[in-house]
């Protein structure tokens, strides 16, 4: 059993008697299929604190030759598949955690500077290697891929490599291009080309990022890669399910609405709702629901983000944090956090950071949950943007003032967010203006769940909100008029039935209609209750 080598598996076994543990352990029937395959390559990427560094030491507590864990899996899912004792610790591992490699090689640095990263992390194995293999590694050998094929040639072995964070250095050294291609040259080396499909059994990355393009192509095209994007077969295994949060707070006593306005809004096709695993084990643990991510992610990095200065960066934004979603083209974007062209780029990058949510059917990022809502509002707070927090703060008498039925002030108070914003919220025509009502109404957020252009009746309104489970507040049916009248926007949600949406919901319900004239620059205000 060695450092990198065929780890054991001391690190799973504290996950799995930890008092709370979600069995994840069936992401092994994935990979299992995957052996003897075409491609045994996988590529697992989603944020800090969804569970990348425990799915790699199951995976390793699993396959490795130095240890023995039928014992540890007892009880457990994967337990149960036919297929379990076939691979289990039959296999000779190299697990490396690139985080941790790459502060050691940087202390190695420090005293020589003549060392490389990728030349230290080489060096590290082939040092256990030869311990392991005498007669087949030599003292002069410095190239890992090299050695494996010479191990593979003169005894059959093949290996299973699991590299944990194998994107630290395009994140912790982002500007060094010379040290990433000399890594990327490594990863070329273990995974493409003929000699890895005779060393290499299986393939397991994690890291936050999908692996670096260079121009059009992926430098490792030939992995199965899995993203807060894509998912696919992966979906079930980033985050916790739904159905595992309710029975988690079940089990605790915790309401499961207050945990799904926190922590949910992110949604894989294959596993519907998905929450952050770290920040529901947080708020178990203490009992209290709260904001767990700026914990673990300083708000200094989205800020750095969302300044960054592309055309219309800050309209996307501003109209997320209202609820709003946008569209985004996530295919251009080069896998790094430096070759940014647009303002998809960004919004890309912070979806694959978890900051923001990815609908994959209607390729729209949004705000997922309360949490991270409240990462976005701490980053705006403190980065200039003033009158974005101006609105945010006058959300709640705004919300107050509606439910008041109070057209004029109403009316006012959305014509003062509109001049104040009048730079990044530019107004003509009704996408808009609904924007600059999405962040107005900023505070409904936490009551209300906001959906735009909700097909209803005989056509789609503009926005409705509709209350939380926990909430006591009416629902409100939003109608925008640009170089109209709120009078008209009522008529036309009377006339074209938008309310028939909401024909299940039992509470109060207002009408809204909101409307910007544009010789006057002035916005009007009709708001009525409806009659059933």
């Amino acid at each position: 059993m060695g450092i990198y080598l065929n780890p054991g598996n001391e690190q799973f076994a504290v996950s799995i008697h930890s008092e709370l543990y979600v069995d994840k352990t069936e992401l092994i029937k994935y990979t299992n299929s995957r052996i003897g395959k075409d491609r045994p390559l996988i590529c697992s990427s989603r944020p800090r604190r969804f569970g990348k560094t425990m799915a790699a030491t199951m995976l390793a507590a699993y396959y490795s030759k130095g240890c023995r864990s039928e014992h540890l899996f007892e009880g457990l899912k994967i337990h149960q598949n036919e297929h379990f004792n076939e691979h289990l610790n039959k296999y000779n591992v190299i697990f490396l955690d690139i985080q941790w490699m790459y502060g050691n090689a940087l202390e190695e640095i420090r005293r020589n500077p003549s060392v490389k990263v990728a030349g230290y992390i080489q060096e590290q194995v082939i040092a256990e290697l030869k311990k392991e293999y005498p007669n087949c590694v030599q003292d002069t050998d410095i190239s890992l891929p090299s050695v494996l094929a010479g191990i593979n040639v003169s005894t059959n072995d093949q290996f299973i490599i699991i590299i944990d964070e194998w994107d630290c250095l395009f994140r912790e050294d982002k500007h060094n291009e010379k040290l990433q291609r000399e890594y990327i040259n490594l990863l070329r080396g273990l995974f493409k080309g003929t000699p890895t499909g005779a060393f290499l059994k299986l393939a397991y990355i994690t890291g936050i990022l999908p692996i670096k393009k260079y121009g059009t192509q992926s430098a490792l095209n030939n992995f199965r890669e899995h993203t807060m994007v894509s998912p696919g077969h992966m979906a079930e295994y980033i985050g916790f399910t739904e159905a595992e949060v309710k029975e988690l707070c079940r089990e605790y006593d915790l309401p499961f609405q207050e945990m799904q306005r926190w922590y949910d809004g992110y949604f894989f096709e294959r596993a519907g709702h998905v929450y952050s695993p770290n920040s529901v084990i947080e708020a178990v643990d203490s009992g209290e629901f709260g904001n767990y991510w700026s914990r673990t992610e300083t708000y200094e990095s989205l800020l750095n983000y969302i300044a960054m200065d592309f055309d219309g960066l800050r309209q996307l934004i501003t109209g997320m944090l209202g609820g709003q979603r946008c569209s985004i083209d996530v295919e251009a974007f080069q896998n790094d956090m430096t070759s940014f062209r647009s303002a998809d780029d960004v919004v890309t990058l912070l979806v694959h950071m978890g900051y923001l949510a990815y609908d994959h059917a209607a390729n729209e990022a949004f705000i997922p949950n309360e949490e991270v809502r409240s990462a976005f509002l701490r980053s705006v707070k403190n980065g200039g943007w003033e009158e974005v927090m101006e609105a945010v703060n006058a959300s709640e008498a705004l919300l107050q003032a509606t439910l008041n039925m109070d057209e004029e002030a109403v009316a006012q108070m959305i014509q003062e967010v509109h001049m104040q914003n009048s730079a990044s919220l530019v107004y003509n025509n009704e996408i808009s203006l609904s924007s600059v009502i999405a962040l107005a109404y900023y505070s409904a957020c936490k009551e209300y769940t906001l959906i735009r252009e909700m097909p209803a009746g005989n056509g789609f309104s503009d926005m409705i909100f509709i209350p939380k489970r926990a909430s006591l507040k009416p629902a409100l049916v939003v109608e925008l008029k640009w170089d109209g009248t709120a009078k008209g926007a009522i008529s036309q949600i009377k006339n074209k039935k938008y309310v028939s949406v909401l024909k299940e919901y039992k509470g109060n319900i207002l009408l809204i209609g909101i409307s910007y004239e544009k010789k006057s620059r002035k916005h009007q205000c009709r708001i009525e209750k409806y009659e059933i």
